[in-house]
């Protein structure tokens, strides 16, 4: 059941709304009817609203923000994710929250890592209600695991290597068992360390709690993180099921070039902010099987011409490009030494060019 949260920072609120597709879970700050522009930010994957607790809470109070918890995150309701929709499930969610809740539109998405992925597929279905996208290392267009080329070539034609086959046991038996100890590999708090942020973050201890109940309050099994899985001939013996949002965003699935077909007059701008060292969204992401294979850390690797590490940035920007020869316009900003998360790592830096955005 959706709850409302009562240990928020301060300036921010939190309620849970009733739509016809989901009770979502939401945190807001500013004011809904005051002059500056509504910001929707949506979250990646295992994590919730509380990873942008931080940057509504500092935002002007002239601008409207909201962060919802997709279904199976944070506090909002868990249902099951249809991935052979793609993101499609969690655009609806947001129509849905939308009709609801009626904020001002046209609205400036930010979305971050999967939700990049969301913003996308939102503004290619209704590009009039979007003003601007900022994407925060966004998922590629062409999904996360098993292409190899700038085209999204499918390195098999089922699409082996990537989808829910491939979640760490491990991992997702700490989400589900709530861990919060410090040891081991590949805990809930050692991944948020080690992976979610550049090597030489710190997180403050108190913040670093909450950012860790985020990624706990993610549903498992094989409806939400990380899915299903089919048997596959090909290496490394599993592709993509059916069920879950891992395979949600496998490129069988997810599909997210149509966003350089927006009609020229309806295309929003593009802020592309990504972090010099992530190694989640990367073109050697530790995440794709083709890096850690390539690394020797996988036996029977086919090789970087059957498998080679999937080309994410390189993607995303290609298709950036296509979007600009198109009559859309983007930008594309890096902030070195910075891993997954620029929102938290330099919140001043990543808020300045958020500001510019939504004062543009």
């Amino acid at each position: 059941m959706a709850q409302t949260r009562d240990d928020t920072l301060a300036g921010v609120s939190s309620r849970t709304i009733e739509t016809d597709r989901l009770e979502t879970h939401v945190l807001e700050s500013g004011d809904p009817n005051g002059e500056g522009e509504t910001a929707v930010f949506l979250h990646g994957n295992v994590s919730s609203s509380r990873f942008f607790e931080d940057t509504i809470a500092a935002l002007s109070d002239d601008h409207y923000a909201i962060a919802p918890d997709m279904r199976g995150y944070g506090d909002s309701e868990t249902k099951s994710v249809d991935a052979t929709a793609g993101l499609d499930e969690f655009r609806w969610d947001l129509r849905a929250l939308f009709a609801t809740l009626e904020p001002p539109e046209p609205v400036t998405l930010v979305g971050w890592s999967n939700g990049g992925g969301v913003a996308m597929r939102y503004a290619i279905d209704h590009p009039a209600a979007v003003d601007s996208l900022v994407l925060i290392n966004p998922v590629s267009p062409y999904g996360f695991g098993g292409t190899k080329d700038l085209e999204g070539t499918p390195c098999f034609e089922d699409f082996a290597g990537s989808g829910g086959g491939l979640g760490n046991e491990t991992f997702v038996s700490g989400l589900a068992n709530r861990d919060r100890s410090e040891g081991g590999e590949n805990t809930p708090r050692k991944i948020l360390r080690t992976y979610y942020v550049g090597p030489t973050y710190r997180f403050d201890e108190e913040r670093e709690e909450s950012y860790l109940t985020g990624m706990l309050d993610t549903a498992t099994g094989q409806e939400n993180y990380p899915g299903d899985a089919a048997v596959s001939e090909h290496w490394p013996g599993v592709a993509p099921g059916e069920t879950g949002v891992n395979n949600a965003v496998s490129p069988k699935y997810c599909d997210l070039v149509d966003v350089t077909s927006i009609d020229p007059d309806e295309k929003p701008p593009i802020t592309w902010i990504r972090g010099g060292s992530d190694q989640i969204v990367s073109n050697e992401s530790l995440f794709d099987l083709g890096t850690l294979g390539r690394m020797g850390q996988l036996t029977d690797w086919p090789g970087d011409d059957v498998f080679p590490p999937q080309p994410m940035v390189d993607q995303t920007r290609a298709v950036l490009e296509e979007y600009e020869d198109a009559g859309g316009e983007f930008e594309e900003v890096v902030f070195p030494n910075t891993g997954h998360t620029p929102h938290l790592e330099v919140p001043g830096e990543f808020r300045n060019r958020l500001e510019g955005v939504l004062n543009g």
